[in-house]
């Protein structure tokens, strides 16, 4: 009976498509290509000063606790140099974008935050 089980659900889980490869590999090479560019903030460009830690810490702390948002939105970047902050990355919905946006305006102020967040719209969460 167990073996018998044990077919059943396995049978359950290919005829659902669980556990099978996707049809196609996510492709992130023109958002690399973009992130190449001198103009174009990155993580890796944010300073170690106190301030900029800060306020970067301010604003994921925030994000992260926003459990409406998706794992797109809980995952972008959140880049501060010399207080100008730049949240950059996929989200879902353009609430989500202005939801972050808001988050990042609270924190480091009016005038200092560059929405670089692109919406895939592909699903609400």
């Amino acid at each position: 009976m167990n073996y018998l089980k044990r077919v059943s659900v396995l049978g359950l889980l290919f005829a659902f498509g669980i556990g099978l490869a996707p049809a196609q590999a996510p492709d992130n090479t023109k958002v690399n290509e973009r992130d190449k560019a001198k103009s174009q903030p990155t993580a890796d460009q944010a300073k170690n000063a106190a301030t900029d830690r800060n306020i970067m810490q301010e604003i994921r702390k925030a994000v992260v606790a926003d459990k409406s948002l998706s794992t797109y939105g809980h995952n972008v970047k959140i880049i501060s140099q010399q207080g100008k902050v730049t949240p950059k990355g996929p989200v879902h919905t353009d609430e989500e974008k202005k939801n972050i946006e808001a988050k990042a305006v609270e924190v480091a102020g009016a005038g200092n935050v560059t929405n670089m967040l692109e919406v895939k719209g592909d699903k609400a969460r």
